[in-house]
């Protein structure tokens, strides 16, 4: 596993995560929220995330079915990770808002579609 820190636009909210070594699945999602923001998926486990600061700067976000916790700094309005609705024990983190260079194998999420991506991607997961 790798380390990678990263955070907001301003500097207020700050990580740090553990990212496979080697290439790092990603997802890029054509929903309304995430086209609008350019928002590159990495998902971590809850476990391997590490909020360092700016908790206290975070503004949620919750539209839909209400179960993706959207989370912006409230100082610059970047949100650099996030509580997905497709993985309840998983944090989404931007990988635009990665401090390290990382060697991205980007997947294309059709957000738009949600229900039928996410069968998709929980076929690929199990190898299916």
């Amino acid at each position: 596993m790798t380390q990678v820190t990263g955070g907001c636009h301003c500097g207020s909210v700050r990580f740090q995560a553990e990212v496979p070594d080697g290439s790092v699945q990603a997802l890029a999602c054509n929903c309304s929220i995430c086209q609008m923001t350019g928002f590159v998926h990495i998902i971590v486990p809850h476990d391997r995330f590490t909020l360092l600061n700016g908790g206290g700067q975070l503004t949620s976000y919750r539209f839909g079915t209400g179960t993706a916790e959207h989370l912006f700094c409230s100082r610059c309005g970047v949100k650099s990770f996030y509580q997905p609705r497709s993985h309840a024990d998983f944090w989404s983190l931007n990988a635009n808002c990665i401090d390290q260079q990382l060697n991205l194998s980007v997947e294309q999420f059709d957000g738009r579609n949600w229900e039928n991506a996410k069968v998709h991607l929980d076929g690929n997961a199990r190898g299916g």
